[in-house]
């Protein structure tokens, strides 16, 4: 794979974990990204009903486009809480880096659950709702490199597998999320909705946080962890700036096909006309196969190499994209949405597989914290967190329904031209 020097070398005197300390970090990990991501990946799917509470503006185009836009804000903090907390991580250590992202990311759901509307406080709700996204997006900012440099610190032989959980976890998120979105928009009246039901998920998320909280207080660091004694983002940005941005690279199709997923449901109400439960559902069907399939390409990047299963998902999603959302506008309905969600699910799946892995390997163990999640953070920020908003914009300036697959056949090819570059830096 990388260079053993820079990726495998075990730090001599360390203990490399047990399998059981392993097999709990991974739950851990996966539980407390899961519930991360459930707050940010809910506050997508309830865009439309958050428009009208907190945006009341008259234009329901325009109350979703600020209610996306106040989405997408909350991601302009996470260069920064990358490099908080991602330089913590190489100098504190993962467990206490993902603790306090953990507990940020609660303090900002807590916020929205509990914040007034538009009708009860006025333009202090908009206020309050940007307030709790921003904290929400500086926690998210480490959450990845934390997580991510903890996982693939476990095994070297079969960090694939264990990167992928990763990315296998957040297939749960919107398992989780989208569940209630069937759940809310299926037993609930459109009044109850808007009255109290948008708040029950937030909640939800607050109830599991502190078990969350003590799960990871309980983690082990790995073998490979060695406290940095330079700075970790000095030398990240002086001897590694080619290895970030490659990374940066990578993130360009993860982020802007997830984050398209979280827009679907809005896609299938507003624009094809579909119930709100089958949009949901879809998003459902979407989590299961990420949750599923996400470690199986994990694991088989751990026999055939990264780049051949990155490479060939890219490929076949810039190929595939476009047809699939014609098919979709064509031909809309429940089978057609669940058929489009599906195959471009597996895709991606295939992608984010190996995707952790690939990234976490391009940087030393030293910085590895510190270069995964400003790597991550900002491509992230630039393609993911306004992709709801972009979409939407181009839908509405174009009148096109095609308008979210030339944004991910975008993504394709940009990925692409960063895993041919990542051979320079040993990626295999």
């Amino acid at each position: 794979m990388i260079q053993p020097s820079l990726s495998t070398t075990t730090i001599p005197g360390l203990r490399t974990p047990s399998a059981i300390s392993t097999g709990r970090t991974i739950v851990a990990v996966s539980i407390g990204n899961a519930l991360e991501w459930f707050d940010i990946v809910v506050y997508g799917f309830l865009a439309a009903t958050i428009a009208r509470l907190f945006f009341p503006t008259g234009d329901d185009t325009v109350s979703l486009l600020l209610t996306l836009a106040t989405f997408g804000v909350s991601f302009f903090m996470r260069p920064l809480g990358s490099v908080v907390l991602g330089a913590y991580a190489d100098r504190a250590g993962r467990r206490q880096a993902l603790t306090l992202s953990i507990a940020l990311m609660m303090l900002g759901t807590a916020m929205i659950g509990i914040a007034p509307t538009y009708a009860s406080i006025g333009v202090a709700a908009p206020c309050i709702l940007v307030v709790a996204r921003l904290i929400q997006g500086f926690s998210a900012g480490g959450e990845f490199g934390s997580a991510t440099a903890l996982l693939a610190e476990q095994d070297p032989k079969r960090r694939g597998m264990f990167t992928s959980w990763q990315m296998a976890s957040q297939g749960l998120t919107v398992i989780l999320a989208s569940g209630f979105g069937v759940l809310l928009s299926s037993l609930l009246t459109p009044e109850q909705l808007a009255g109290w039901g948008w708040r029950i998920p937030f909640f939800f998320g607050l109830l599991i946080g502190p078990v969350a909280i003590y799960i990871r207080r309980s983690l082990e660091e790995s073998g490979d962890f060695q406290p940095a004694t330079a700075s970790p983002l000095a030398t990240a940005f002086a001897a590694q700036k080619g290895r970030m941005v490659v990374a940066f690279g990578l993130v360009v199709l993860a982020t802007i096909a997830s984050y398209t997923t979280l827009f679907m449901p809005t896609f299938a109400i507003r624009q094809l006309g579909i119930a709100p439960s089958w949009g949901f559902s879809a998003t459902l069907l979407v989590g299961a196969i990420q949750f599923v399939f996400v470690p199986v390409f994990g694991s088989l990047s751990d026999r055939t190499g990264r780049l051949p299963v990155m490479v060939a998902a890219s490929v076949v999603m810039l190929i595939a994209v476009v047809p699939a959302f014609a098919l979709l506008t064509k031909v809309p309905g429940p089978a057609t949405l669940l058929l489009v969600q599906g195959g471009i699910a597996l895709i991606t799946a295939a992608y984010l597989g190996p995707f952790a892995a690939a990234m976490s390997e391009l940087f030393p163990a030293r910085t590895r914290g510190t270069g995964l999640s400003i790597s991550y953070s900002f491509g992230v920020t630039i393609f993911g967190g306004f992709a709801p908003f972009i979409i939407a914009w181009l839908i509405a300036h174009t009148g096109s329904n095609l308008a979210p697959s030339y944004y991910v056949a975008f993504g394709a090819a940009a990925s692409l031209l960063a895993l041919f570059g990542a051979r320079r830096y040993g990626l295999r």
